[in-house]
Parts: C-alpha cells; structure tokens; sequence
C-alpha cells in the first residue's frame, strides 16, 4: 500500500469517503453496518 494512504498525524482531523459496488445499501443492512463499524477503530 501506498504512503499516501496512511495516517501519519494520528491527532489531527481526517476526512474518509469511499464509494460502493452496485450501491449497495451500507447503511440499512445490519450485517454491512455491523462489518464497517468494527473496521473503523474505536479513539475513544
């Protein structure tokens, strides 16, 4: 993977979009949602 894709500042602000194949509905199906919060790490 490219340098330019990490996050070297791990206090800054980061602004991350992404695009879906087919469009596929994320947000609605438990299953998907559940599978894009764990890969998302917890700063808290």
């Amino acid at each position: 993977m490219s340098r330019n894709y990490k996050i070297h500042d791990k206090e800054g602000i980061h602004f991350v979009t992404f695009a879906t194949v087919s469009w596929v509905d994320v947000f609605t199906r438990q299953v998907y949602r559940d599978i894009l919060l764990d890969s998302i790490p917890n700063s808290a």
